[in-house]
């Protein structure tokens, strides 16, 4: 993981984090799956082992999923994805299990695309975590919540 601290905003992205898993993913989370562009990262607690339904935004680029970290990568469904070395996604309506995760920051954006980087510009998110898809059938090292 590499990356500079960028203290700016951090505590208010921290505060509107725990309404959001509190309150509004439980309301507009099952909605937003079904969208283009969002969708559910399904992801293992690290200790508790308890599964958990977390919403994202998501983007394709080439065969990767990348998924914007607008709280940051310390987030408890990235390190839970980071422990379990993968996770599960649903989005548009599918289920896709992925692995090999890898966090990095893109100040420039360049993974997004282009109309949604003024947005996310503006929320300073500049960190992402891509997964590589695991072949349906085929034993990979992401384990299936």
């Amino acid at each position: 993981m590499s990356g500079t601290a960028r203290s700016s905003g951090r505590p208010v992205r921290r505060r509107l984090a725990r309404f959001n898993r509190r309150f509004a993913n439980r309301v507009v989370g099952p909605v937003l799956t079904r969208l283009p562009g969002f969708g559910a990262v399904l992801h293992r607690g690290r200790t508790s082992g308890r599964l958990y339904r977390t919403p994202v935004k998501v983007f394709r680029n080439g065969p990767y999923y990348v998924i914007s970290l607008p709280y940051g990568p310390q987030s408890d469904w990235v390190r839970n994805t980071l422990a379990h070395n993968g996770c599960e996604l649903r989005t548009l309506g599918r289920r896709v299990r992925l692995a090999d995760p890898r966090v990095f920051v893109d100040e420039r954006q360049r993974v997004l695309p282009a109309p949604l980087r003024p947005l996310l510009r503006r929320l300073k998110a500049f960190d992402f975590i891509e997964l590589r898809p695991v072949k349906p059938g085929a034993a990979g090292p992401a384990r299936r919540p």
